[in-house]
């Protein structure tokens, strides 16, 4: 009779705790991110994360009547191993509602078939390769694809004289995205590209390519590579190896000279032309916000870049889709809601592609200066409603 009492007692905590739990399922929202937060590019994972804590802190730790809980499972790097198992582990164990973040596009390939097995919108705040919402139903992006910013570069470049230019870019998915959608753009406009180069993803050794370009003696360089200490090493041996003094200019995507890295990179960056959807120094009230509501939540971050504004619109996306859900979440009308949808974001105002659930957006076209002896990309140009040409 003591060990039957003992065993009864034994199934009833566990039925209760199972409750408990299953109660607190019902309390709450969850939103697993997956990013790097260490390694090379754990300043990805880190940015993404002060935008999403920075719109918290703006709007709450609440949405329709529930309490938004975040669990960040770190990748390391471009780990899609890493991130196919911390995405296995958030649906099946901790049971998100969202799956989030995705610096890298192979980590956010890698997770793809896990978002469409078990349903879950897949919000990804960075990775630019253009394939990545076609490889789910239920992925959706509020960054940009590379191909939608290395278009408008190619135009801007034809219409103000530039006719020469060497390629180089990083050997991976955006790198070849971003090569691609140039090339197409500036021959088809009449320019000529010179020699193409592609680099390691892994800490490229850029001086014998730098001395390739001088050699080729073009106009000008078009230039991506991942965000942070490769855009410094670029620059770094740019005006080493006297690309300047030579009349070689740089023309780039935004990431060469991110917000987050500028101020280290020093006066080697003035000057560089980059064409990019986010500037720190962008000049709207949604911007002045967004800073304000970063600086407030992140003591310590730093300055704010492009991953930072993906991470606070991925997170009104998520708001909105929750109150018009009522907080219960359910993949399918979820994905639904988010096509289409429309947000004034510190960028300026995006949309969610129904057909391709990419973002459409405003393309600025920016030049390194300097604004009360600060680095800042200062935008002089722009093209609007610009969808992912990649497609």
């Amino acid at each position: 009779m003591k060990l039957k009492s003992i065993l009864h007692s034994v199934a009833i905590a566990g039925m209760l705790g199972s409750a408990a739990l299953a109660a607190h399922a019902q309390e709450t929202i969850k939103v697993g991110v997956v990013a790097a937060f260490s390694g090379p590019f754990a300043d990805y994972g880190k940015q993404m994360e002060g935008g999403i804590k920075a719109y918290m802190k703006e709007h709450g730790d609440k949405v329709a009547g529930k309490k938004v809980e975040l669990i960040l499972k770190d990748t390391t790097g471009a780990a899609p191993e890493i991130a196919k198992r911390a995405a296995q582990e958030l649906v099946v164990r901790d049971k998100v509602d969202f799956l989030a973040g995705f610096g890298l596009t192979p980590e956010a390939l890698a997770v793809a078939p896990i978002a469409e097995q078990a349903r879950k919108p897949m919000i990804v705040m960075n990775a630019a390769t253009s394939v990545i919402t076609a490889k789910s139903n239920y992925i959706t992006r509020v960054s940009m694809t590379l191909a939608q910013v290395s278009a408008p570069m190619a135009s801007w470049a034809l219409k103000n004289g530039i006719k020469r230019v060497v390629t180089l870019v990083s050997d991976f998915g955006p790198g070849i995205d971003a090569e691609t959608m140039f090339k197409t753009t500036f021959i088809g406009g009449g320019g000529q590209v010179m020699e193409t180069i592609r680099v390691p993803l892994k800490s490229p050794e850029f001086s014998p390519f730098i001395q390739r370009i001088k050699d080729a003696r073009p106009e000008a360089v078009f230039v991506f590579v991942p965000a942070g200490e490769q855009g410094i090493a670029f620059m770094k041996s740019y005006r080493e190896r006297g690309l300047a003094q030579a009349g070689i200019k740089v023309i780039a995507t935004g990431d060469l000279t991110d917000d987050y890295v500028l101020p280290a990179m020093g006066d080697a960056t003035l000057g560089a032309i980059t064409s990019y959807h986010y500037s720190t120094a962008h000049n709207s009230p949604e911007n002045k916000a967004f800073l304000k509501s970063f600086a407030a939540a992140n003591p310590n971050g730093g300055r704010p870049n492009a991953m930072a504004v993906a991470g606070y619109d991925g997170m009104h996306l998520i708001y909105e889709v929750s109150k018009k859900l009522n907080g219960k979440i359910d993949g399918d009308k979820a994905m639904a809601l988010v096509k289409g949808m429309k947000i004034n974001s510190p960028r300026g105002p995006i949309a969610i592609d129904p057909q391709t659930r990419d973002v459409i957006q405003t393309v600025y076209i920016r030049k390194v200066e300097k604004v009360d002896n600060q680095l800042y990309n200062v935008e002089f140009d722009k093209i609007e409603n610009v969808k992912d040409p990649g497609k």
